[in-house]
C-alpha cells in the first residue's frame, strides 16, 4: 500500500479547509443568534436606534451572508492542488 493520498482523500482534504465554509459557518451561526434577539428587542432598545430594529436588520443580513458563502462553497468546492505541486511524503520544500 502506498502513503500516497488518494485522489478522493486530497479532494476531501482541499474542501475541509476551505474558508468559505468557516465564514459561512460563523455568519450563519451569529445571524441566527441575532435575528432571535433582534425579534425580542425592547421598545426602549428599538428607540435607541432611531426606531429601526437594528439587531433585526444586521442579523438577518448577517444569516444571509452566511448562507451565501455556504451556497458558493457547494456550488464551486475547492479543487486539490496539482499532483506535481504536493510533495513526496518525508520530504520539506524550501
Amino acid at each position: 500500500m502506498s502513503d500516497q493520498p488518494t485522489k478522493a482523500e486530497t479532494a476531501r482534504a482541499a474542501r475541509l479547509f476551505d474558508v468559505r465554509r468557516v465564514i459561512g459557518g460563523l455568519f450563519t451561526v451569529y445571524g441566527v443568534i441575532v435575528t432571535i434577539v433582534g425579534l425580542f428587542d425592547s421598545q426602549a432598545e428599538i428607540d435607541k436606534a432611531a426606531g429601526v430594529r437594528i439587531n433585526l436588520w444586521i442579523g438577518l443580513g448577517m444569516l444571509a451572508l452566511g448562507l451565501l458563502f455556504l451556497l458558493w462553497q457547494w456550488w464551486r468546492p475547492a479543487e486539490p492542488p496539482p499532483a506535481s505541486d504536493i510533495p513526496p511524503a518525508g520530504q520539506i520544500r524550501e
